[in-house]
Order: structure tokens, then sequence, then C-alpha cells
């Protein structure tokens, strides 16, 4: 088993979702982002999500666009975003998604990209803006490579188009439960159950929910149905509050993290 088949294995084994936390890497800087995911590790989450600091991301909301626009200032680069992964690697083998978009794969060449992807540690890649229908070819770079894919479904995803994006998937499905771009939300959308349940309906894999959960209330309602639930803002903001304190960014995410993690046990 992959070491992402084998995280949601474990979670189901404790009646519980797994957790998935999001942070831009090199945010603020490689060394404090080294300490942030280290934290995060620490404090039980199930698989770190590697925002990779791109100019234009457009399905990300004001937090995450200023949190990649720290990293690039900082001088992050390609190279140093696997390196980050390689210092990960050195202390823990919690599994690490890639979320990038596709012209930061492309124009380095798909194939070398993911070999060089999975060589520093990386267990799976979610390119927001590569649809399906046109991924054939970081789909085979994957499978070369042995780096899982995963994919996006929308709440406007129609049946039709939902078997073509579940069958390309193959590490998890990603469900994006608000229309829009990422950030915190004061209510999670209401219509989860129903999405997920579709979307398990025409897939095998784990289905987690991202976008607009920030609280231990929301991750217990998610975590109710889903088999994963993504936070990432309410986890970068403590990066943002506390910038220049890389020791009180730590403390801050160990408390939130911990406290979020806590939601994802189920009541059965």
């Amino acid at each position: 088993m992959s070491r992402i088949d084998q995280a949601f294995a474990r979670a189901r084994a404790a009646q519980r979702s797994a957790f998935i936390a999001y942070l831009c890497a090199g945010d603020p800087d490689l060394e404090t982002s080294v300490l942030a995911c280290r934290t995060l590790i620490d404090h039980g989450i199930d698989v770190l999500e590697l925002g990779v600091p791109f100019s234009d991301p457009l399905a990300d909301g004001l937090t995450n666009q200023l949190a990649a626009q720290r990293a690039l200032e900082s001088g992050m680069t390609k190279e140093k975003v696997f390196e980050l992964v390689r210092r990960i690697r050195a202390f823990s083998e919690v599994p690490i998604v890639f979320y990038t978009y596709y012209n930061l794969v492309f124009a380095n060449g798909v194939d070398a990209y993911v070999a060089a992807a999975r060589a520093a540690g990386v267990d799976g890649i979610l390119t927001l803006d590569l649809p399906p229908e046109e991924s054939e070819e970081l789909a085979e770079a994957c499978r070369r490579h042995g780096v899982q894919t995963v994919f996006i479904v929308a709440p406007t995803t129609p049946d039709a188009r939902l078997a073509r994006i579940t069958a390309a998937a193959t590490g998890f499905i990603y469900y994006v439960s608000r229309e829009g771009v990422t950030g915190v939300r004061d209510q999670v959308a209401t219509n989860i159950p129903e999405a997920v349940a579709r979307i398990k309906a025409a897939t095998t894999l784990p289905v987690v929910v991202g976008f607009g959960i920030s609280t231990r209330e929301q991750v217990a309602q998610v975590a109710a149905h889903a088999d994963g639930v993504v936070v990432g803002s309410a986890l970068v903001n403590a990066i943002r509050d506390h910038l220049g304190d890389p020791q009180r960014i730590s403390e801050k995410l160990a408390a939130v993290a911990s406290d979020l993690v806590a939601g994802t046990a189920r009541a059965w």
C-alpha cells in the first residue's frame, strides 16, 4: 500500500476521518516552513498537502495567495520546494501531496518534474487547473514513477463528467464543497452528505472535502460523511498572524491543529 492508502486505512481503523493539512511550501521562508510542517505532523495530521508557490494561484483566496507571495518573495524555487520535501522525509513518512498548477509542471517537463517530485518523497499530485480530459501526459508520468493523482469534483459537476473525473484519479477525490476560491467560511455547505454519497457511488477511492472548513465543529460535520477533511486557510492564518516569530508560529499551529484533528473522530 502507498503512504496515502495507509493513511486512510489507519483513519478508518480508528473510526475517524483523515485530517489533511494544507500549507504553502516556503511560507514565510524555508526554515520556518520546515518547522511548521514538523509541528503539524507532530500534532496528528494524516496527510500534508503542500501548496507549490505560484504567481497566479487562481483557485486560492486571499489568505493562500498572500502565503504564496511570501514564499516567492523569500526565494522559494522548484528546487527549494523539493528540498523542503526531502527535509520532511528525514523525520517523517507522512503522505505528501503537491497542490499545484499545471504551468509549474509543464514548464519543467512533465516526466522530469514528476520523477523529481517522487525522488524527493512526494506521494501524490493535485493539479488544480488540469482537467482529466487533458491529463494523460501527467497521468502516464505518475503511473511510471509511482505518484498518485488527485482530481477535483465541484458542486456543479454533472453525473456524466463525474465518471470521467473519478476514473482519472488514483489517490483520492477532492470534493470542493463551495463554488469559488479557498478561504475561511462561517458555515460549511449544507449539501455535503448528498454530494459525498453521489461521489462514492462512482468510485471506491477515498473522498475528501475541503474549501471553507476552519473550525473543530465544521471538521466534525464533514468527518461524519467524508473519508478526509482538508483545512488550509485556518492553518495558514496561524503563520500570517505571527510572522517573524517562528516559535510562536509553531505554538499556534500546534494548538490549532490539535483542536481541528480532534474533530475527526466519528460518533459510531
